[in-house]
């Protein structure tokens, strides 16, 4: 993987950087615990300019972030919530869940935004609930552009000092991914059961 990204980055320069970081964040197919640190190592050896590295992966962050908040916020709540209340129980989410996540996402506001920033999986996810409550932008914005440009640079600069042994980024970052996603599948089988739960218990009350 480490190799096509180097190879990428050596035909296009800053803008595959830009495209690559756009992808990761609509679509993950790349991490960019993968795409910044090549990037790093390639601005060290003198083949990128630092400066545009820096500004190519965050721009491409920062809009594959803002691509999934205004799809979600386009949607709105009211709409999801009525598609949880009559498909959720197939995915664990009723529409109660939808409020009370968004409300708890309005309530801590920016710094829930700027901490998933630098967590791989909510990194992404985060942008959809945020649009989903209807996040301010003033507030969305500045929070994923901050949190964004530091975990950029973070990983940009590892490349660069970690140099010919940048391939050990992924060995530690790996590890740590894993075990963030393999946290969530575990919530996320708690709360289906949970929900499964609470749907059979709303029906037997109703007599439904």
């Amino acid at each position: 993987m480490l190799q096509t990204i180097a190879d990428i980055m050596a035909a296009t320069g800053t803008f595959g950087i830009f495209l690559l970081m756009l992808a990761e964040n609509i679509f993950p197919p790349i991490p960019s615990e993968a795409i910044m640190p090549v990037a790093g190592f390639a601005a060290a050896q003198g083949q990128l300019d630092p400066l545009a590295v820096f500004l190519a992966g965050t721009t491409g962050a920062v809009l594959g972030n803002a691509f999934w908040y205004e799809a979600a916020r386009a949607v709105g709540q009211e709409r999801i919530e009525r598609l949880a209340d009559r498909y959720g129980r197939y995915v664990g989410i009723v529409g109660e869940d939808i409020r009370a996540a968004s409300g708890a996402l309005l309530r801590w506001g920016a710094p829930a935004v700027f901490i998933c920033r630098f967590l791989p999986g909510p990194r992404t996810l985060i942008s959809v609930p945020a649009g989903i409550a209807r996040m301010r932008r003033w507030i969305f914005y500045p929070a994923t552009v901050l949190g964004t440009a530091l975990w950029t640079g973070f990983l940009m600069a590892a490349g660069w000092w970690l140099q010919g042994q940048w391939e050990a980024i992924g060995h530690w970052m790996e590890p740590l991914g894993l075990a963030v996603i393999a946290a969530c599948i575990l919530v996320y089988a708690w709360h289906l059961w949970r929900t499964r739960h609470r749907w059979t218990r709303r029906k037997g009350d109703t007599g439904a």
